[in-house]
């Protein structure tokens, strides 16, 4: 196991930063998930961190010793790239082997690790097959195992599985995540995907044009956005521009009494929290349409304004397209600036929370 430490790292491509005064400690043995859009920053990360990149300011600490300059073959990482990589000239076993031969350790040793790393990833059997051979998803076991042998202080993943179909990347974040708790290997995953960062890490970043948004576990994340933009980013949300007066918002569907100061904010709710029931009011709200996934349905509320909102409801709901609703919230979020100013979460709404969690 290994720690990591990024002091104030930045990374400048001619005058614009890929990556802007970054700081974080990653302790012995964490998952660490980087989320964001294209482009905030987090693949040049990790490049960094891997030494594939070089950065313009700052400090990379592995274990206290100062990796900053460092080529990545000098480094205690391992790194798995998106595109897997793998000679096609070669066979599996040899590929595995590549940075075992160029350390010169001994025949034995390199078929055994082989061989272990090999197993490690559900792939005893394939040692001789062409990767040409392989399915996609055995591709990218064969890339893990190829850093693994190499038994790295540090895993790097850099979106490994977004060339996959959904059940695939769903089965092999879970051997992932077992992987790397056999293993207690100190892990960075990037990916753009909120559900696997949900579904992997003990903590997420949250990274927007080369900062930090929000560092905290995923739950934290999603019940506790410090930012609209984690907000909007994680998970469903919807958002109703309003003003605060007399510590009252004065939108008509939601009078919600708010201790902040008096201006323009930002109301913002999950699907969950929103709820609503049939109305006779002239200003009330339009069921637009009604998605049902088994375990709830989701339901799309026109507002007269022309707003549309998320409501989640039971998956034995009867509401209808048409049907004319007043929503009410039983919990919400108030943005002023982009930061969070005032918090107010339900025990439960139309779906309970942690519910949605676990869909």
């Amino acid at each position: 196991m290994a720690h990591l430490s990024i002091e104030g790292v930045s990374k400048l491509f001619g005058t614009t930063f890929a990556v802007r005064d970054f700081s974080l400690e990653v302790g012995d043995g964490e998952l660490v998930c980087l989320l964001g859009p294209s482009g905030s920053g987090k693949s040049t990360l990790l490049r960094m961190i891997g030494g594939f990149e070089r950065p313009s300011g700052g400090t990379i600490r592995i274990d206290a010793k100062d990796v900053t300059t460092l080529p990545p073959e000098r480094r205690p990482t391992g790194m798995v790239f998106q595109s897997h990589a793998l000679w096609t000239h070669m066979d599996v076993f040899n590929n595995i082997a590549f940075g075992l031969k160029l350390r010169r350790l001994p025949k034995a040793e390199i078929r055994q690790r082989v061989e272990d790393a090999l197993t490690l990833v559900g792939l005893a059997d394939y040692g001789r097959r062409m990767t040409t051979q392989l399915s996609g998803g055995q591709q990218q076991r064969v890339a893990l195992a190829r850093s693994l042998v190499l038994e790295p202080k540090i895993l790097l993943l850099d979106e490994p599985f977004a060339s996959l179909d959904q059940h695939l990347r769903e089965r092999l974040r879970e051997e992932v995540r077992d992987i790397q708790q056999r293993l207690g290997i100190t892990t960075l995953f990037v990916t753009h995907g909120q559900d696997e960062a949900l579904a992997l890490a003990d903590r997420i970043v949250v990274m927007r044009d080369g900062r930090t948004e929000q560092i905290a576990p995923p739950s934290t994340i999603y019940r506790q956005p410090q930012t609209a933009f984690v907000a909007g980013f994680i998970g469903s949300m919807n958002f109703v521009q309003s003003r605060v007066r007399n510590g009252v918002c004065e939108h008509p569907l939601f009078p919600l009494a708010v201790p902040v100061e008096e201006g323009l904010v930002t109301l913002a709710a999950r699907p969950e929290a929103l709820t609503i029931r049939p109305s006779g009011r002239v200003d009330a709200a339009t069921v637009h349409r009604i998605v049902d996934f088994g375990t709830h349905k989701m339901v799309d509320v026109d507002l007269a304004d022309g707003t549309r909102l998320k409501a989640m409801v039971a998956p034995d709901d009867r509401i209808r397209a048409g049907t004319r609703v007043e929503p009410s919230l039983v919990g919400f979020f108030v943005f002023r600036d982009n930061e969070l100013v005032h918090q107010s979460m339900p025990a439960k709404g139309n779906v309970e929370i942690e519910e949605l969690l676990r869909v």
